[in-house]
């Protein structure tokens, strides 16, 4: 993790621009029919079809949606494309770009809102977008939703992905070879932090925050190893092997400054298989609030700029990955993400809401996928 910082980019498949919607998109398209994902009584619960590209309702214009891409350069996200802002960074690319423009945005938001209005735009479908923040260390909390209320919170406890596992919107999972129960695509809102810190106080917690991105947190669901171990050590954060393959730390499109965002409290998240709805949950479901979860995990481990804390999902829609899956994720006013799944050894499992992983994270009968296995 000590060479997280350099600049170091990991090329990813080319973005579909047909599929993908800009940041600050407006309302989904009207309903298609679909029930929403999980139990009924889920925020926001209606189907809806993901949007095509463009920002259907957004201003746009002004609006700083800060990205990566193509080798490492620093842009901006519109309704018009990518605008590079590499002057502003150089010789600096990569994470270290981003972080500069993270810690230098006050002096750097007037040119950063001229160059979204006016700046030279190359179309999104010639250019490939990275994780916006590519080195970064990836905290991720677990557990952390109330399931639609039909939990209680207990106490908090998370883990970290490794660096390697960071991918950019338009990339491909490609689902590693491993005697997994189930792949879940788990639909986060996503942390990046602004100043370094550990011990961080809980008031002061949200002062550490620059801005919000969307994530999918992907999961290999494990079967028991059959080693002992006791319970989970809430003193740690430990690295979570099933959830650090390649290409398992989706982040994107872009990091939205929280001036822009708001109540980051208070937004819906949805993501969809293949067109059909399954999460759609809203972050006021959270067990532990953000500037909770940053004070219990900066005092296990500590943040740098750049960072990132993944805040944990609601797992009432929880569904498979597998091979041809095109997934699209969307945080209201944060934007929509877009990934593609491969398998090599083309596992299948059931469509749609895993039901039974559903029902055990409510009752608190089982872990995710638990129970599943791959179909004959």
């Amino acid at each position: 993790m000590t060479s997280r910082r350099r600049s170091r980019t990991v090329s990813f498949a080319i973005l579909s621009l047909a599929t993908v919607a800009l940041v600050g998109c407006g309302s989904p398209a009207p309903p298609t029919g679909s029930e929403s994902a999980g139990t009924p009584t889920a925020a926001g619960a209606q189907g809806s079809k993901p949007t095509t590209a463009g920002a259907e309702g957004s201003k746009g214009y002004g609006k700083i949606n800060l990205v990566i891409f193509n080798e490492g350069r620093p842009g901006l996200l519109t309704e018009r494309g990518v605008v590079d802002v590499s002057a502003l960074t150089r010789p600096l690319g990569g994470q270290d770009a981003m972080v500069q423009l993270i810690t230098r945005y006050e002096e750097l938001k007037p040119q950063l809102t001229r160059l979204a209005a006016e700046g030279p735009a190359q179309p999104l479908s010639a250019v490939t977008l990275k994780a916006p923040v590519p080195r970064a260390k990836v905290l991720a909390m677990g557990g952390n939703y109330r399931e639609f209320g039909a939990r209680k919170p207990e106490p908090m406890w998370g883990f970290l992905k490794s660096t390697d596992a960071l991918l950019g919107s338009g990339g491909t999972v490609v689902l590693p070879e491993v005697d997994a129960n189930i792949f879940h695509h788990e639909a986060e809102l996503v942390v990046v932090f602004g100043r370094a810190g550990r011990n961080i106080p809980q008031a002061q917690a949200l002062d550490y925050v620059f801005g919000y991105t969307a994530g999918v947190d992907v999961s290999a669901r494990m079967p028991p190893s059959g080693a002992g171990g006791g319970g989970r050590d809430i003193t740690k954060m430990p690295i979570s092997g099933g959830k650090s393959h390649n290409g398992f730390a989706v982040l994107g499109p872009a990091i939205v400054p929280k001036d822009e965002v708001g109540d980051a409290q208070t937004l819906d998240i949805k993501l969809w298989v293949n067109g059909e709805l399954r999460p759609n949950y809203n972050t006021s479901d959270a067990a532990h609030s953000i500037a909770e979860s940053i004070a219990w995990a900066t005092a296990i481990t500590p943040v740098e700029p750049g960072d990132v804390l993944y805040m944990g999902t609601n797992h009432q829609g929880l569904g498979s990955m597998q091979d041809g899956d095109h997934i699209e994720m969307e945080i209201s006013r944060i934007g929509r993400l877009t990934i593609n799944v491969s398998d090599p050894s083309k596992r299948r499992w059931p469509r749609g809401v895993d039901e039974v992983t559903a029902s055990d994270v409510r009752s608190g009968s089982g872990g995710p996928g638990s129970k599943s296995r791959p179909l004959p």
